[in-house]
């Protein structure tokens, strides 16, 4: 009984392993089986998801790049030597004769640049410390040209694992936005980096059985596939974008400014369909550019926008103070408030009554300050929060400036209490900037701004990105005054002679925002400069910002004329855009 129970004991033990080596941990011991009984794998690489824009065209795909292996003890010993007919020759005792090593060497040394005596020290080193070693590194990360040649060779000691590499057959065109990926594949800036979930690959592997020779003995392998990455589709447009990157290129080194931008923005959809910006960077050789150059300065900077958001005093004012278009206030070129705030105008001028028009077409912060303070404080606030300040962009890009408010509406101060009728003592970016007028050309109502149309998943699933709502910020009526406004800025203003495009009514507005010193105050004399338009303006189409920052040879906006004509004269034809068939309507500036 005692031999019985020891018995049934240890049997009890078996059965408990069993159990836990078969239901309770199998998974894990099938990977030590598969591992144990095929002894030998090789990676699977999947291809990284290719980037295309618009229209299909493609942005960034993957290639291949190979590694070039030696077997040392192989190579040492050379090869036979054939003639032209592929027969071994022979030497007049009938033994074959050898192509030696040195020859060999500068035969491969030939394709993959470097010369004969280098790739002899890489076998030598090799068989100097092993002298039956089989493995050596010639070079690394070889072009398909250069693995063909040498394939080319038929050398039996040379290899070629393939690893995936990417490749931005545009160069720099949109490399502001694309971003870029280590050599190691893995992503580090823009679009590569912000929506590698769409684009990462997943790796396979083969694993196999092998003699003592390295072959493969028939039918041990085990395959588990690769699975590609998807196909990210943006909303850019190559061609607008290549175009449009000429010309801030041209543009910024004429006016001398640190950096220039523009971005298109289709008006109905929130679309980008172009965001070129000076310097930037080929993603190809993202070395090549300085460290500050290789990302989006357009979606990483933040500015106070100046007088591009005095359309928003006028909406808010239409809307909250029953104004219209021809609502007036004396206006001199200097007025003390009751608070003891000091408001300027950018020019001296005999006092006028302005109309609510005329203060958007004066640019005079004077008349804006007037308008914007018969709505309370808050109220003011909440109509530019509606605009989007404090809010991002719904891009969700890495590295977005912290913008908005220094201040909030109890709290601010005297100075503050005007500033802001007139885009100052709060921060936007440029693309918050191109949604006011966006949200202004739609008829009130703010469109996520987007980049990304769709993700195309390697089993063909095509998975749109989430985005927030549609906002109707402010009333339909409100956005025609406004945007009527906005023309006679254009029609009656001093950028009439300087932009007009024959045929089209535009509706635009400049802004001169000071830039901070970095001491509590402002740089005298330097501007962050910009023009935002929207065109035609009886249908609005298409938003264009142009932007400088700091140029030196004409600080003020009217250096933003030149390139905003010739960026909304490449928009409109470029997609065709039919002329308006009708006149502005003019308004009275003065009273």
């Amino acid at each position: 009984m005692v031999a019985l129970a020891v018995v049934l004991a240890v049997l009890g033990v078996f059965v408990v392993r069993l159990v836990d080596i078969q239901v309770v941990n199998a998974n894990d011991h099938v990977n030590d089986a598969e591992e144990f009984a095929t002894g030998a794998s090789q990676t699977l690489y999947g291809a990284r998801g290719e980037i295309v824009d618009a229209n299909g065209s493609v942005l960034a795909s993957s290639t291949v790049l190979y590694d070039v292996q030696i077997d040392p003890m192989l190579a040492a010993q050379g090869i036979d030597r054939t003639d032209a007919d592929g027969n071994t020759v022979l030497d007049a005792d009938g033994n074959a004769l050898k192509v030696p090593w040195p020859e060999l060497a500068a035969r491969i040394g030939a394709v993959t640049g470097q010369s004969a005596a280098d790739v002899q020290k890489i076998v030598d080193d090799a068989l100097a410390l092993d002298p039956k070693k089989r493995y050596a590194l010639i070079k690394q990360f070889v072009s398909t040209q250069e693995y063909q040649a040498l394939a080319a060779l038929k050398l039996p000691f040379l290899t070629f694992p393939s690893h995936p590499s990417r490749t931005y057959p545009n160069g720099a065109v949109a490399g502001n936005i694309l971003g870029f990926v280590g050599s190691d594949g893995t992503p580090l800036e823009g679009i590569e980096d912000l929506q590698n979930a769409c684009l990462e690959k997943t790796d396979g592997k083969i694993t196999y059985q092998s003699g003592a020779d390295g072959v493969i003995i028939p039918g041990t392998e085990v395959e588990k596939p690769a699975v590609n990455g998807g196909t990210l589709k943006l909303t850019i447009d190559t061609d607008l974008q290549w175009y449009l990157q000429q010309l801030i290129a041209e543009e910024t080194a004429h006016y001398q400014a640190n950096w220039g931008g523009i971005i298109v923005m289709e008006a109905k959809t929130g679309k980008i369909r172009a965001i070129a910006e000076t310097p930037t960077v080929d993603p190809n050789d993202p070395g090549a550019s300085a460290p500050a150059d290789r990302g989006s300065r357009l979606l990483r900077v933040a500015y106070e926008p100046g007088s591009t958001f005095k359309p928003i005093t006028a909406a808010t004012a239409i809307e909250q103070a029953g104004l219209t278009p021809t609502s007036s206030v004396e206006t001199p070129d200097r007025i003390t408030f009751p608070n003891g705030a000091v408001i300027n105008d950018s020019e001296s001028h005999p006092t006028q009554n302005l109309t609510l028009t005329g203060g958007l077409v004066e640019s005079s912060n004077v008349a804006m300050s007037q308008f914007g303070t018969l709505v309370p404080p808050q109220v003011r606030q909440d109509y530019l929060t509606r605009f989007g300040v404090g809010g991002g962009d719904a891009l969700g890009w890495s590295g977005a400036p912290d913008a908005g408010f220094s201040s909030n509406a109890p709290d601010w101060d005297p100075q503050t209490y005007y500033t802001t009728t007139f885009g100052q003592a709060f921060t936007v970016t440029p693309v918050q900037v191109a949604s006011v007028f966006q949200t202004i050309a739609n008829g009130g109502v703010r469109m996520p701004a987007r980049l990304v149309e769709s993700c195309t998943k390697a089993d063909g699933t095509v998975v749109t990105p989430d985005e927030p709502a549609p906002v109707q910020v402010i009333k339909p009526d409100t956005a025609s005054q406004v945007s009527q406004m906005l023309e006679n800025v254009y029609a009656q203003g001093t950028l009439a002679d300087d932009i007009k495009i024959p045929g089209y009514r535009l509706a635009v507005k400049t802004g001169t925002a000071q830039v901070p010193d970095g001491h509590g105050g402002y740089k005298d004399n330097l501007y962050m400069t910009s023009l935002a338009g929207f065109a035609p303006a009886d249908d609005p189409q298409y938003v264009v910002l142009t932007l400088f920052d700091e140029p030196k040879t004409n600080t003020m906006s009217s250096a933003n004329r030149s390139v905003f004509k010739k960026a909304m004269m490449q928009v409109l034809t470029h997609y065709r855009v039919m002329p308006s068939n009708s006149a502005t309507p003019l308004l009275p500036i003065t009273n």
